[in-house]
């Protein structure tokens, strides 16, 4: 029979507590290059999404310029047209054929009406 003293049992020890640690290395390096894949792929997509939200903001920017000069350019449309509503349109064309029946002069009838 194998006589177990102490330093033999505290050799057994220390060669188990050097396999599991040897097993928990390696088992964390596969972990750790699995992390690292994982980490690349989302900052590549991190990267793809930042190119594309410029290209949106960038439109948006463009189409936000664009609706500012519409606005600019037709903001007397709208005035015009409430205008021309209050008069009533029949209304205003029976003046118009009245004062161009009377000899109203061309450029009065069209800045009046």
């Amino acid at each position: 029979m194998i006589a177990l003293n102490v330093n033999t049992i505290l050799e057994m020890s220390a060669a188990s507590l050097a396999i599991c640690a040897l097993i928990a290395v390696v088992v964390l390096s596969f972990s750790l290059r699995r992390w690292q894949k994982r980490s690349a792929t989302v900052e590549s997509s991190l990267t793809a999404m930042r190119r594309e939200l410029e290209v949106m903001a960038s439109i948006s920017l463009r189409t936000g310029s664009r609706v500012s000069r519409i606005e600019r350019e037709y903001s007397g449309v709208a005035e015009r047209i409430d205008s021309v509503e209050l008069r009533g349109p029949a209304q205003c064309f029976d003046q118009a054929i009245d004062f161009a029946r009377r000899g109203t002069d061309p450029d009065r009838l069209t800045q009046q009406f």
